[in-house]
């Protein structure tokens, strides 16, 4: 039995698609018998949590002070308490009890704690970067990723695995330590938590839904997705553009863009929601639209796949490799709000692309499971010996 200590900073309800992403596989995991696993992230409130899932998965919860408004963003003085206490918490683990490796989510700063185990216990470690954790991700890290690269680099250096995944994160990363090799492993789909959409072509005449699911933050670049609307609305009164996640910093600068273009009767925030929500979120949309600036692998995206809708996406994040371009939706450029308001005009024209294109993105949803994801990654785990 391979034991591992796992590291993310994120874990629902904080944080968002990485935080899913572990939760995702340690279901998995619970399904064998071939791996133990505890988990150290952070609390919500101000005293440490303990939980167990199953007889081979343990979640420890430390406190870091959380401001328990704001559970889709961690501040910096969040993070340095997370990373003090994960390290201190992770040394006292590995005191008591024997462990294969560590498996970090994020380069930093778990993958640093990862670093440093290995140097103190000789503990083997792989990083599963997440996007913002690769120099040239975000616009908002610049200067951060400049004073830190020296240490990204010897982090990705001295892991067995750095793990990408989407191609497209594979490639920026490879920017950043030309010599390194990634392993690609996608995000998977829960299939069976979401089905195919309720809405027909009746529904979208007497109303023509948009869906913006995620975490509202600059980086999503949903400033396009209203600057397409003016001209949208004029010809097609029944549209209705919906956004639906936390706010990442960015709501109400979004809400009073609209309304200074004339459009905020035609926009809908409906706030952060939770796993057991989001399958009726999708299901009641025409179409799904991620005018992204920078992706790792949206689950978003995924969500709205195995939803069965049909996607507007820009070029990044695993777009290229999920959205084929004409056949289960559209790829559009970034920054471009006229190309988004052409290519959802197609689809209202046109009402038979919803369906068409509904059914191809099930079919590529299908084809992807977290059983298949897990399975990858323990296979990873067997790999990796101390010696």
């Amino acid at each position: 039995m391979k034991k591992i200590l796992f590291f993310n900073y994120e874990y629902p309800p904080l944080g968002g698609g990485a935080a899913n992403a572990t939760e995702q596989l340690l279901v998995e995991y619970c399904k064998r018998k071939d791996i133990y696993v505890e988990l150290i992230t952070s609390a919500i409130g101000s005293k440490y949590e303990k939980k167990e899932i199953g007889k081979n998965i343990i979640i420890h919860r430390l406190p870091i002070g959380k401001n328990k408004d704001n559970l889709n963003f961690q501040t910096q003085k969040e993070l340095m308490t997370y990373t003090w206490k994960l390290y201190v918490f992770a040394k006292k683990i590995l005191q008591e009890k024997k462990f294969d490796l560590s498996h970090s989510f994020f380069t930093l700063p778990c993958g640093a704690v990862s670093l440093l185990l290995k140097y103190q216990f000789k503990l083997p470690y792989i990083v599963s970067l997440r996007g913002a954790d690769v120099p040239g991700y975000s616009d908002r890290f610049i200067f951060i990723y400049r004073f830190l690269l020296i240490l990204i680099r010897k982090i990705w250096r001295n892991s067995r695995y750095v793990v990408t995944n989407s191609i497209g994160l594979t490639e920026l990363a490879t920017k950043t330590l030309s010599t390194q090799r990634f392993k690609k492993i996608v995000n998977g789909i829960d299939i069976v938590h979401y089905e195919r959409g309720i809405r027909n072509c009746d529904d979208r005449k007497k109303e023509f839904i948009i869906l913006c699911a995620s975490r509202l933050s600059h980086r999503k670049g949903f400033v396009y997705a209203i600057d397409a609307l003016p001209n949208l609305v004029k010809k097609y009164p029944n549209i209705k553009m919906i956004f639906a996640g936390g706010d990442g910093g960015v709501m109400q600068n979004l809400k009073g863009h609209a309304q200074a273009l004339g459009v905020r009767a035609f926009v809908e925030f409906s706030g952060r929601y939770i796993k057991k929500q989001a399958p009726d979120i999708y299901k009641n949309a025409d179409i799904f639209l991620m005018p992204s600036l920078n992706e790792g692998m949206s689950n978003n995206l995924l969500e709205a796949l195995a939803s069965g809708l049909p996607v507007l996406m820009t070029k990044t994040g695993g777009a290229e490799e999920l959205v084929i371009d004409g056949k289960n939706g559209f790829l559009i450029e970034k920054k471009n709000a006229k190309d988004i308001e052409q290519k959802i005009e197609r689809f209202i024209k046109d009402d038979s692309l919803c369906e068409k294109m509904g059914i191809v993105s099930r079919e590529i949803a299908t084809e992807m499971s977290w059983k298949n994801v897990s399975d990858e990654y323990v296979e990873l785990y067997k790999s990796i010996s101390k010696k």
